[in-house]
């Protein structure tokens, strides 16, 4: 029995090294794939990235058309239909006989 357990250990050093050193390479090669900087933390990163551009790009849009609103506002380029419009949805005032059609806000 004691010749069994030198001779297991005399084999256990040599395995040890090899051994570590195989978990250490499966843990690398794991953290590489799953960890916080590994492959698919990248790819996700980059599909952030692609739908935060397309948002953007939406909010954008939606930007220069409040802008253009406010353009035909201003005193120097004042379009009347525009502010006649604007103050009858502000005051809620209508004039008799009128007919009103409601548009929809969309969100999104």
């Amino acid at each position: 029995m004691d010749h069994v357990i030198r001779e297991f250990r005399k084999r256990a050093r040599y395995l040890i090294a090899p051994l570590l050193g195989s978990l250490a390479l499966v843990y690398l090669a794991y953290y590489g794939v799953q960890g916080d900087g590994g492959l698919l933390t990248w790819i996700q990163r980059g599909q952030d990235v692609a739908e935060a551009k397309q948002q953007l790009e939406v909010e954008r849009g939606r930007r220069d058309a409040l802008a253009h609103r406010v353009a035909l506002l201003r005193p120097e380029s004042l379009d009347l239909d525009l502010l006649d419009e604007r103050v009858r949805a502000v005051l809620n005032l209508v004039q008799p006989g009128e007919l009103i059609l409601m548009e929809r806000q969309r969100d999104g």
